[in-house]
């Protein structure tokens, strides 16, 4: 990233440019099965170790309050009540960290950013190896 000054009058104006370097770092994420990670709960308060895994969304429950609403709404005349969206602008969604205390057993999740391929628990990159096919 470069930054570059602009002055106006008595404010100075930074601003940030960022290069295809950063870009490129968004393409593939690497994460560890393990992570030693600070635990915020009482019974640790305290960097421990974290069992790692991926945010994965429930089976929706047809019971569920606003799952019921919505088809009574749905009933009847009037047409569709609620906008059905159509416009996926996103190529990649943001991933989300399942971290479980191996101490305590406690879950935490933790947001990453966008990313293209994500993968957990591959193997690391070395500084002049080959790469193998």
């Amino acid at each position: 990233a470069v930054v570059s000054t602009q002055s106006t009058g008595s404010f100075k104006l930074y601003t940030l440019s960022t290069t295809k370097q950063s870009n490129l770092s968004r393409k593939m994420v690497n994460i560890p099965k393990l992570r030693r990670t600070f635990c915020r709960y009482k019974e640790c308060k305290r960097h421990t170790q974290h069992k790692v895994t991926q945010y994965k969304a429930g089976k929706l429950n047809p019971k569920a309050l606003g799952e019921r609403r919505y088809h009574m709404k749905l009933r009847g005349f009037g047409g569709q009540p609620k906008p059905v969206f159509r416009k996926a602008a996103k190529t990649t969604k943001k991933q989300v960290l399942r971290m479980e205390c191996q101490s305590c057993h406690k879950k935490k999740q933790i947001t990453l950013k966008r990313c293209k391929h994500f993968e957990l628990g591959g193997q690391k990159k070395r500084k002049g190896q080959m790469i193998q096919f």
